[in-house]
């Protein structure tokens, strides 16, 4: 069987979890006997197809340049469908989701859905963002949907009008991150780690609050911020509002590896977000023996299951509460991560690529 992944992701994102899934995804198919699939992206930016082997990836990474990011997908737009119909694939994995496609005759097309983030909390996003139309667009057409959780799913035909046996789930995998040896973590006390951007559903503030309004807490941890950018303006206003000092508040950035060390000193793994299609860093926190609370709403039960403590979002006080218990519980904790560890095992790229290819011979 010949699998294309097409170009669209390749020239929007220089690295995230979208361009990932489909490199882990087409990487672990390409192992799979009698299965060849190949990545086309003519010109793209994106940090994770140098590191693929060749024979996965069909095109050039050109540098990001202010301004030339219209120009380098329109390039690729019009020279992936050369490339494709060279390939003649019996499936193409439509990566990202777009007005007109290019599929060749003959060829089924798939598509993933990742979440409902912009029907669900549209107004986080500008007036003129398009990426509820253009989804609605790609599932219409597809042959196939392929959604990373039965929460998404859900939401999915709650939004679109689309034919339930045309829309199936299949989980995510994940990598777990090696921590690096040398790296040293300067913290003067216990801390709770979040990771990953801040605004919107994303819930950071709610997770400040429940913080703030206690002085257990605040006493005795700090919270960690791994990746998402520096404190905005916005935030460091919170922050004075909250009573939080400078020294509470951490923002660190970098490597998979300084984020697999941060996952394994850290007290907590706290995941507040209001709304997830998946969530992958739950596992991250399992797999590195890292207790985990989190929202008890959208995929996020789906995915943690019995490894993880839950409370409501919307609720700082449940959040508080949820914290403040597993922290004063060591038996608690150890029953996290022990379920964790088993929890971990439900998800691989290996699992994920079997299951997408048996969607994918079921169409043809």
């Amino acid at each position: 069987m010949r699998v294309i992944f097409d170009q669209q992701i390749f020239s929007l994102q220089e690295y995230g979890g979208i361009s990932r899934y489909v490199c882990s995804l087409a990487t672990s198919l390409a192992g799979i006997e009698g299965v060849e699939a190949k990545i086309i992206a003519p010109f793209h930016i994106n940090t994770y197809l140098e590191k693929l082997p060749k024979a996965i990836v069909s095109g050039i990474k050109v540098p990001k340049i202010p301004k030339m990011g219209r120009v380098i997908q329109q390039c690729s737009f019009w020279l992936a469908p050369v490339y494709i119909a060279r390939f003649k694939p019996e499936v193409v994995h439509e990566t990202y989701y777009s007005e007109i496609s290019r599929v060749p005759k003959g060829s089924r097309r798939v598509v993933t859905v990742y979440d409902m983030i912009h029907e669900k909390f549209s107004s986080n996003f500008p007036s003129n963002d398009r990426t509820s139309e253009l989804k609605r667009l790609a599932t219409q057409r597809a042959d196939h949907i392929i959604c990373i959780s039965e929460n998404t799913r859900k939401d999915l035909l709650e939004f679109f009008d689309l034919p339930e046996d045309k829309v199936s789930v299949v989980y995510l995998g994940f990598d777990k991150l090696t921590p690096k040896d040398t790296e040293e973590i300067n913290i003067n006390k216990p801390y709770l780690l979040y990771v990953g951007q801040r605004g919107g559903y994303k819930n950071f503030e709610g997770f400040l609050r429940a913080y703030a309004s206690s002085p257990w807490l605040r006493s005795n941890f700090n919270i960690v911020c791994f990746g998402g950018g520096s404190f905005l303006s916005n935030e460091i206003k919170l922050f004075t509002e909250l009573k939080l000092s400078d020294d509470q508040l951490i923002q660190v950035n970098g490597s998979d590896k300084k984020l697999a060390n941060f996952y394994n000193s850290a007290a907590l793994f706290v995941y507040p977000s209001l709304y997830e299609g998946f969530g992958i860093p739950p596992l991250e926190a399992m797999s590195l023996d890292c207790p985990v609370v989190c929202s008890n709403n959208s995929s996020i039960p789906e995915v943690a299951g019995n490894a993880a403590e839950y409370f409501d979002p919307n609720d700082f006080e449940s959040m508080r509460e949820t914290i403040e218990n597993v922290l004063n519980s060591p038996s608690r904790q150890a029953e996290l991560i022990e379920n964790g560890h088993v929890r971990c095992a439900h998800f691989s790229w290996q699992r994920c690529a079997d299951e997408t290819l048996s969607i994918y011979r079921s169409l043809i």
